[in-house]
């Protein structure tokens, strides 16, 4: 049974990222910042269903307490797939942007992918087996008005996954990117109505949870043994 770390795991995303995972036997940790109260509920579905999973608390744009967490979790056996799903955005167009919303977009985005992949990436390679996943965005790919902050933190990413991807081919460790489009979770109920949503989406639909974490669940696979390095969008045909 091989340990998955999702990030992020108590929004809509994440929580069926760790539920399929847990579905194809992995023991999942589950991780929240604030909202600890979902992700015991995602572990407790888990575990109803049969699975194995237990949850963690800590908040990444923290770099100590972010290592103290992984240690911690990393004296039970290391972590062979991490799920960077934790996210944020503050949507704002470019010239009224403040710099705290530069920032806190930046230091959860691509500040938490360091913060937390760095430190699980020895114990990985030990193993001489590994999956990286990073939940990413269309928006970094194509932009979007109105988030320039969250399109250069996903861009980012995105080159951070192919550069690391040459790092670790060696060590039979993938590292690879999935940039959802629009997908009806809280996050983007607010932002995106029926009518925008059919305007922008060849499908005239939005994408389910579950479809990401269907592609999350294959890359993590071995089925999935000779694809790194890459950006896999799952948006309905937006590009």
């Amino acid at each position: 049974m091989k340990r998955a770390l999702v990030t992020g795991a108590s929004g809509g995303i994440g929580a069926a990222i760790a539920r399929r995972l847990a579905a194809d036997g992995h023991h999942v940790i589950v991780h929240a910042n604030r909202q600890r109260e979902r992700a015991a509920a995602v572990v407790a579905d888990i575990l109803a269903a049969g699975g194995s999973a237990e949850a963690t608390a800590f908040d990444l744009r923290d770099g100590a307490a972010t290592a103290a967490a992984l240690d911690a979790l990393l004296s039970a056996g290391p972590v062979q797939i991490l799920v960077n799903n934790a996210g944020l955005h503050a949507d704002v167009v470019f010239p009224g942007m403040a710099p705290e919303q530069w920032r806190q977009v930046m230091d959860v985005n691509l500040d938490g992918f360091y913060n937390v992949t760095q430190p699980l990436t020895m114990p990985m390679i030990r193993t001489r087996w590994g999956r990286i996943i990073t939940i990413t965005s269309v928006a970094g790919l194509v932009g979007n008005r109105g988030q320039v902050n969250y399109s250069a933190a996903k861009g980012a990413l995105h080159a951070a996954t192919k550069s690391l991807a040459l790092e670790l081919a060696s060590r039979g460790i993938t590292v690879n990117a999935v940039a959802p489009g629009i997908i009806a979770t809280d996050m983007s109920e607010g932002s995106f109505d029926k009518a925008a949503i059919e305007r922008l989406v060849p499908m005239k639909r939005a994408g389910q949870p579950e479809e990401v974490a269907d592609l999350v669940a294959f890359l993590a696979s071995n089925r999935a043994a000779y694809i790194t390095g890459q950006i896999l969008s799952i948006n309905g045909g937006m590009i």
